[in-house]
C-alpha cells in the first residue's frame, strides 16, 4: 500500500445518481464506515422522482456533499459531464450509485494513485468488470496496464474505457471529449471508448476485477439500465453471431470513426 491513510484530499468522489438514493445511501455509509475521505464529494442528480430528490436533501445533511442537479431529465452523458465539470481535484474517483466497495479497495485505490502519481501517461485505473481485459502487462499493486493492438483477434480488446468504477484525471474530458449526450447510455459509452482508444488513452486495470466492488440492485431500486434478449441471451448461435458481428463491428468502427483531439 503506497499511503497510510485512507484520505485521498488530491480526489473527488463522482457519483452519478438517478432513483436510487437508497442505493446511494449504501455507498456513502460503506465509505465512512471504511473512513474513506475525498477532497469533495459530488453527487449528480439527473431530475430524480420527488421522493428521491428529498432523500439526497436528507442525504446532503448526513454526508456533506455538493449536489449538482438539472431542472429534466437529460441522460446519463449529461449526467456525467455536468458532474465532471463540477471537479476541482486533479483526480476523478467515478462511481454509480449501485456499487458497494469492499474492505480491500482503500488500499487499491492509494495503490492506483500511486502508479498515476508516477506515470503521467495513464489516464485511468479500472477497478471492475465483467470479464478479464485481453491484453494485459503486469505492472504491480495486482495491476495490469491495458494494451491494444488492432490485430489482436476479437473485439474485447477495445473494451479499455468502460463507466464501471474507475480512476482518471480529472482532465479527462479536456483530452479525450465530452460524453455524447441524447442518446442511450450504452452508445455514449461505446463512442467514449472509441474516442479513449484513438486519442491515446492508456489506463491499468485490477487483476482481481470483481473482488473491489459488488453491483448491487434491489426489486425496489431496480437497474434503470434495460437491454433487450439479443445482447443478454446465452444462446450459443446468438452467442456466436453476436461475437461475430461485434468482432467485424468494432474493428470497423476503429477504423473510420473521427474523434479529433479536444486538447489540440
Amino acid at each position: 500500500m503506497s499511503l497510510s491513510t485512507n484520505h485521498f484530499y488530491n480526489t473527488t468522489l463522482l457519483i452519478t445518481h438517478y432513483n436510487r438514493s437508497r442505493s446511494l445511501e449504501r455507498l456513502l455509509a460503506t465509505l465512512k464506515v471504511m473512513d474513506v475521505r475525498f477532497g469533495e464529494i459530488i453527487v449528480s442528480d439527473d431530475c430524480s422522482k420527488n421522493e428521491h430528490q428529498n432523500y439526497l436533501k436528507y442525504l446532503q445533511h448526513q454526508y456533506k456533499f455538493r449536489l449538482v442537479t438539472t431542472p429534466i431529465n437529460k441522460g446519463l452523458a449529461n449526467n456525467l459531464n455536468k458532474g465532471q465539470d463540477a471537479v476541482r481535484t486533479p483526480y476523478t474517483l467515478y462511481i454509480q450509485e449501485d456499487f458497494a466497495p469492499q474492505p480491500s479497495f482503500p488500499e487499491k485505490l492509494a495503490d492506483a494513485l500511486s502508479i498515476m502519481n508516477q506515470r503521467e501517461d495513464i489516464d485511468i485505473a479500472r477497478f471492475y468488470a465483467y470479464f478479464n481485459y485481453p491484453l494485459l502487462k503486469n505492472l504491480k499493486y495486482g495491476f495490469s496496464e491495458m494494451k491494444f493492438s488492432i490485430w489482436k483477434p476479437g473485439y474485447k480488446k477495445f473494451y479499455a474505457y468502460s463507466d464501471h468504477p474507475h480512476l482518471r484525471r480529472s482532465n479527462f474530458l479536456q483530452k479525450f471529449g465530452r460524453y455524447k449526450e441524447g442518446i442511450k447510455s450504452d452508445r455514449t459509452e461505446y463512442l467514449m471508448m472509441f474516442s479513449f482508444l484513438l486519442n491515446g488513452g492508456k489506463g491499468i486495470f485490477y487483476n482481481d476485477f470483481q473482488s473491489l466492488f459488488i453491483q448491487e440492485n434491489s426489486s425496489t431500486e431496480p437497474s434503470t439500465v434495460h437491454r433487450n434478449y439479443w445482447r443478454t441471451t446465452h444462446n450459443p448461435i446468438v452467442k456466436f453471431i453476436r461475437n461475430t458481428y461485434r468482432h467485424i463491428r468494432f474493428n470497423l468502427d476503429y477504423l473510420t470513426l473521427q474523434f479529433p483531439n479536444p486538447s489540440h
